[in-house]
């Protein structure tokens, strides 16, 4: 059995259509359900059961689940970078990531866990994944996964297990996310909305207003890099996934207004007060280790990606996703 934290996530819910499409659908689905819309996300989906994220802990440490997982998928987390109940983030995201990982070693199952670009900051020490220290996360959310990602190096556990430190990631199933949806998501909303789409102007002279960039991946290149690396035993270590091209968010905008085939509108606002001190102007993932392995992969375009979630999946029913 397959344990896939956060499984009615964004990136987990994707996950989890992966495995069923590869046959495998003896996946236990752990997350924290609460009263948000996730529970869609596994809609249509197939799994042997789902539980909740401190039910699952608790069976693990009683041994409830001995002898039955062969390995777990930890993509489960708080993402909200702008969470700033740090005991929260340190219990959610780092003891609870410990715990599972113990486990692991204990019982000598394959561990696969999700890390992030929020890790490297302001990136002044680059985006190399052969880079640990001194990474100083701009946020409490990068903070508490950069803390594991330290607890695995410290433990010599890199030779174990495989951590994915994901870039801006975008694609179906992440409307739940609210304020940390992508933009593709929320520029789709807002055009739809107001036949127009509001990004932040530059706070940093290098840059033209909306000529800030990142590494944006869709999810489905996403998750079929996680397959690759479940299916292959031999690969371990700390891995950017990111595409390694950076793009504008004027390009991001100008894919949306295309797929949606309307002109291109743009309105340039303020950026908050209380992003400034923690906005990455540029992000862009060094990949050389992963293409070193059998899960280096040939990523989808920008544009061909964001068309495709916009006409095959946010202009259709939840549904189909």
């Amino acid at each position: 059995m397959i344990v896939l934290t956060g499984g009615a996530g964004f990136i987990g819910s994707n996950y989890l259509k992966k495995l069923n499409a590869e046959g495998i659908t003896d996946i236990l689905v752990v997350d924290h359900f609460g009263q948000a819309e996730k529970w869609k996300n596994c809609v249509g989906k197939k799994f042997r059961t789902m539980i909740d994220k401190d039910a699952f802990l608790y069976g693990l440490e009683q041994g409830s689940f001995d002898g039955q997982i062969d390995s777990i998928v930890h993509l489960g987390a708080c993402t909200d970078t702008t969470e700033r109940d740090a005991d929260y983030l340190f219990e959610n995201n780092y003891h609870y990531s410990i715990k599972l990982a113990m486990h692991c070693v204990n019982h000598d199952l394959r561990f696969i866990y999700a890390s992030s670009a929020a890790t490297y900051g302001i990136g002044d020490c680059g985006y190399d994944d052969s880079v640990f220290d001194p990474l100083k996360p701009l946020n409490m959310y990068g903070f508490s996964k950069h803390l594991f990602d330290q607890w695995v190096m410290q433990n010599q556990l890199e030779e174990r297990f495989v951590g994915l430190k994901f870039f801006n990631v975008f694609g179906p199933n992440e409307s739940h996310k609210n304020a940390m949806a992508s933009m593709v998501y929320k520029a789709y909303k807002q055009i739809c909305e107001s036949g127009s789409v509001k990004l932040f102007r530059t706070t940093a002279p290098e840059y033209a207003d909306g000529e800030q960039k990142r590494d944006f991946i869709y999810v489905n290149d996403v998750v079929d890099v996680i397959w690759k690396i479940q299916k292959d035993e031999s690969i371990h270590g700390i891995y950017n996934l990111g595409t390694g091209v950076t793009r504008s968010w004027n390009d991001l905008i100008h894919a949306v207004f295309s797929a949606m085939n309307l002109p291109v509108q743009v309105e340039y606002v303020d950026m908050p007060d209380s992003l400034r001190e923690q906005y990455q102007n540029f992000t862009q993932a060094e990949m050389r280790k992963l293409d070193g392995t059998s899960a280096k992969h040939v990523f989808a375009s920008l544009e061909s990606s964001v068309q495709d979630y916009i006409q095959e999946y946010l202009m259709k029913s939840w549904k189909n996703a």
